[in-house]
């Protein structure tokens, strides 16, 4: 069994607990106007473009011993991180290699905008031990216009992962041009309230993927950056509801 990835990056700290080495999925149903890995947003190969936005087929034996290279350096402090793109769509094909790195005793996180039918959740729970899970925009009209994101589905996969008593952080980011509006702030407000025990993790989406767009040929959409006061302003908010407020760089 083959599944299609565009990079192994080592040595991550941003990605979960500790130390940890992140598979990047090809493929991803959502359109996110700052996605900074659009290499992944398209599953099919990225011909014609520089080697490291192509994107590989890799045998799961192939993939297992790739990331057991660094299994010294994670396995008391980190782990294995699933990115994309969508890394959940791929997920029934790589099953038998999450079985291998369980037995492995290898804390697994997964980075996901919960956008996919319950049946690959499904398949999640059984291995994952931590959950980065993007929330991007709640308005149901402007998640489906700017994402194509299905609000329900994705409220209603946050919530079973949240009575299945998941480790989750929520990782919000926060730009002028989409994300920062009164009705949005007000939906997680509301989300966090009702979920005291939930983390999120704030950011400002930043232009460092530009020059992947160029290489490309796909369209750019220059984000404002100059926005901390924006970014203090957010976590204040979210602080009168839950304490489990973290802004971060990434």
């Amino acid at each position: 069994m083959k599944v299609r990835i565009s990079n192994i990056q080592r040595f991550c700290v941003n990605d979960g607990p500790g130390i940890r080495t992140t598979i990047f999925f090809k493929g991803c149903q959502l359109h996110c106007p700052w996605c900074c890995n659009p290499e992944n947003i398209n599953f099919e190969m990225n011909n014609n473009c520089s080697k490291e936005l192509v994107g590989i087929d890799i045998n799961l034996e192939k993939l297992y011993i790739e990331v057991m290279k660094d299994k010294d350096f994670y396995i008391n402090n980190g782990g294995i991180t699933l990115s994309g793109g969508e890394a959940l769509l791929q997920i029934e094909k790589y099953e038998e290699l999450l079985k291998k790195i369980k037995n492995d005793n290898i804390n697994i996180c997964l980075e996901t905008s919960l956008a996919v039918n319950k049946r690959l959740l499904d398949i999640a729970i059984k291995y994952i031990d931590f959950y980065y899970i993007d929330v991007k925009i709640l308005e149901k009209e402007r998640a489906q216009k700017i994402l194509n994101l299905n609000i329900d589905k994705y409220l209603n996969n946050l919530n079973y992962l949240i009575s299945k008593r998941k480790n989750i952080v929520l990782r919000f980011p926060i730009n002028k041009e989409y994300t920062y509006t009164k009705e949005n702030i007000k939906l997680i407000k509301q989300l966090l309230k009702e979920n005291p025990n939930l983390k999120i993790e704030i950011f400002k989406t930043h232009n460092l993927g530009k020059s992947k767009y160029e290489k490309l040929n796909l369209k750019y959409i220059e984000m404002s950056e100059d926005i901390d006061d924006i970014i203090k302003e957010v976590k204040k908010e979210f602080l009168t509801v839950n304490n489990n407020v973290k802004v971060i760089e990434i």
